[in-house]
């Protein structure tokens, strides 16, 4: 039905964090697509071998978020809105631009240096 998703112990970020940055990634690349049944709170603690507690923490921000929706005795669904696909993948772009702009500090690079680098790599893709 869907893959396991990945927790890693070494990550600093809590587990509910990452489990909940992947179900809106899984979400946004189009893997689970709206109206979509996900795992159960419980089944995902099993793959995951995560607690139960850790899961609902993420399911339950998720929700609160309007990412996922939870049907009572029915499970636990991908949100119907069809926007937030979209969100979810602009949302996505952000963070990855976020930490290529970090990186960019780190290497000394001016915020003109990092456009004119993205201009760069784009004009290369488009040649491919």
């Amino acid at each position: 039905m869907h893959s396991v998703l990945t927790i890693s112990q070494a990550d600093p970020r809590p587990m509910y964090l990452q489990i909940i940055e992947q179900v809106r990634r899984r979400i946004a690349v189009g893997d689970w697509q709206p109206g979509e049944e996900i795992p159960s709170i419980r089944a995902l603690a099993a793959e995951t071998h995560v607690s139960v507690i850790t899961i609902k923490r993420a399911y339950l921000e998720l929700e609160r978020d309007g990412v996922i929706v939870t049907r009572q005795g029915r499970g636990t669904f991908v949100a119907d809105n069809v926007e937030l696909s979209q969100n979810l993948r602009e949302q996505e772009l952000d963070a990855h631009l976020g930490k290529a702009i970090a990186v960019g500090r780190e290497l000394g690079l001016s915020v003109a240096e990092l456009e004119t680098r993205l201009r760069r790599v784009a004009r290369r893709r488009n040649n491919t």
